[in-house]
């Protein structure tokens, strides 16, 4: 469903050319969970941006269901995002003016969805919030405010949820607990999952790990037989 040929992206630092990521080749198959792993400025988070079409690379294609992205208008683009991608961040973006259920209704209403409040509530009531629904973000704990993102992420159903570094600003419990999530999300919907962590272990949950540093990938391991032995 995802494919990168020769990724990289380049921007000037100063005077002279700056490689954040460099001739990436990678495939991530529809329903499988990836995790992207690596040091601060590895490229992680850059690469991540690119494959949801977020930022333009320097070279190369990068491919969505079949659909190259890298030669898509920005309208295209953002079409294609509302409705293959579900983007989760690490300090959450919740509109700060908006309820928990308002906050998820934005993309529904946007997409003209039927039924969205039903749609809303029901999304709400399987990351556990239910009773939080009228409660703004302000009310909210980190790890309610982040289960809150990824129920609007999963808002129009997308294919794909992106999620950079969603446990940054959560605590070990919490962390935890939206990681558990983001596995169900994959297990339980098939939905394919791209996971930015620099925890290793945190990631270990995932299908593959791709570890990166200074821009380039370092490894890339299919944890599915370890798994399997756990």
């Amino acid at each position: 469903m995802i494919e990168l040929s020769n990724v990289s992206k380049t921007v000037i630092s100063g005077t002279k050319p700056l490689n954040i990521v460099q001739a990436v080749d990678l495939s991530i198959r529809s329903g499988q969970y990836l995790s992207i792993v690596g040091p601060s400025g590895s490229g992680k988070s850059t690469l991540l941006g690119l494959i949801a079409g977020l930022d333009a690379p320097t070279t190369g294609e990068i491919v969505i269901d079949g659909i190259e992205i890298t030669k898509l208008t920005e309208d295209a683009l953002a079409c294609l995002r509302s409705k293959k991608i579900g983007f989760v961040f690490q300090f959450f973006h919740l509109v700060p003016s908006l309820t928990a259920l308002e906050n998820v209704l934005v993309p529904l209403e946007i997409s003209g969805a039927v039924r969205a409040i039903t749609r809303a509530k029901e999304l709400l009531r399987e990351v556990g919030l239910e009773d939080r629904s009228k409660h703004y973000p302000a009310q909210l704990s980190g790890g309610e405010q982040q289960r809150v993102a990824i129920a609007r992420a999963l808002a129009n159903n997308p294919p794909i949820l992106l999620a950079d570094e969603p446990t940054g600003n959560l605590d070990s419990v919490n962390g935890s607990r939206i990681i558990e999530m983001l596995h169900e999300v994959n297990v339980s919907r098939g939905t394919t999952v791209v996971l930015v962590t620099h925890d290793t272990e945190l990631a270990s949950s995932a299908d593959l790990m791709l570890q990166m540093r200074d821009g380039q990938v370092e490894r890339l391991t299919s944890q599915q037989v370890r798994k399997a032995n756990v």
